[in-house]
């Protein structure tokens, strides 16, 4: 969710505990977190990207609100629940997947296993000394875990555990579960990113985590050194007041033009890929149903099948004649 670094006082109930009602979710969400085109619509852009990058068979959404993301993946095609500790969030969910997301806590065990686990900035609203045991909770229900929990929002009053990723890394490596670093989340948080049940050597673990490490510094790096190569040559037109000035105010101008126009190409040509990425992987969903119903088929009755691949073999072998 979008997170706000204005304090609000969410209402607390007779026994102290955070209520997630209808204050919680008009105020402290940046935002209201409702039924809208923003957030239906950030939603559906974090389901186009699960499919495409994950292709996961089932998913549950662990702190699903108002089943936004729920309602998404299962237009995809996907099985995904929801479940959420918000009565409240919970009596919001679209009738379409009211019945695939429940009322529950991540403190207690989730009954069943799960291709994927996205859990969408949840963990920094859990108490610290419940915070093992629901990591251990979301491991023992999936091998593969989409977590983002935001390292730096101390002022929301509802925030009880926020702390910076590497507490979140070094949790779930005690489970087993390490950082992939060959997705970039950043479309969801800065902070996003998705952690896989596997076993390597240390060796490995350490090569991959310090190519990570050096290609991020690389590009830091380059990207300081174009910024300060731009401030000198700014300062030097607007240091220069010979009369050269005007020529060199319009080839400014100019450049910043050719950016621009650069940069909307850029971006063009990057929605072309989504757009097509998305096309391949709805392609390639068609395809394996299509494999999988004519397997089924063919199991059931083959004896059927025998005779039509007989008669297209006939058919081409007359149309060459």
């Amino acid at each position: 969710m979008a997170e706000q670094t204005t304090p609000v006082e969410a209402p607390a109930g007779a026994d102290g505990q955070i209520e997630y009602g209808d204050f919680y979710y008009r105020h402290d969400c940046g935002v209201p977190y409702e039924r809208n085109e923003y957030w239906l619509g950030f939603f559906d852009r974090i389901a186009d990207s699960i499919v495409r990058e994950f292709h996961p068979s089932s998913v549950l959404d662990a702190g699903c609100a108002m089943g936004f993301l729920v309602e998404a993946l299962r237009k995809r095609g996907v099985d995904a629940r929801g479940v959420d500790v918000s009565e409240y969030a919970i009596s919001q969910v679209h009738e379409s997947v009211g019945e695939h997301c429940s009322v529950g806590t991540l403190t207690e065990p989730l009954g069943q296993r799960y291709a994927l686990i996205a859990c969408i900035e949840v963990i920094e609203h859990i108490a610290p000394a419940e915070a093992d045991k629901v990591i251990a909770n979301l491991c023992a229900a999936t091998d593969r875990l989409l977590l983002s929990t935001t390292p730096e929002d101390y002022g929301e009053a509802t925030h009880l555990n926020v702390q910076p990723p590497e507490v979140w890394s070094a949790a779930l490596a005690r489970e087993g579960f390490l950082r992939d670093l060959d997705h970039d989340l950043s479309y969801l948080t800065p902070w996003a990113a998705v952690y896989s049940r596997r076993e390597e050597p240390l060796a490995e673990t350490v090569r991959n985590y310090d190519r990570s490490w050096w290609r991020l510094r690389h590009e830091v790096s380059e990207v300081r050194t174009a910024l300060l190569k731009a401030q000198e040559q700014l300062a030097e037109l607007e240091s220069d007041e010979g009369e050269n000035r005007p020529e060199l105010l319009q080839e400014l101008d100019r450049r910043n033009e050719e950016i621009l126009r650069l940069r909307d190409l850029l971006i063009g040509r990057d929605a072309e890929l989504g757009t097509a990425r998305g096309q391949l992987a709805a392609l390639e969903d068609q395809t394996q149903r299509v494999a999988n119903v004519a397997g089924r088929v063919q199991s059931k009755i083959p004896w059927l099948l025998r005779p039509a691949s007989l008669l297209l073999r006939l058919l081409r072998t007359l149309r060459r004649s």
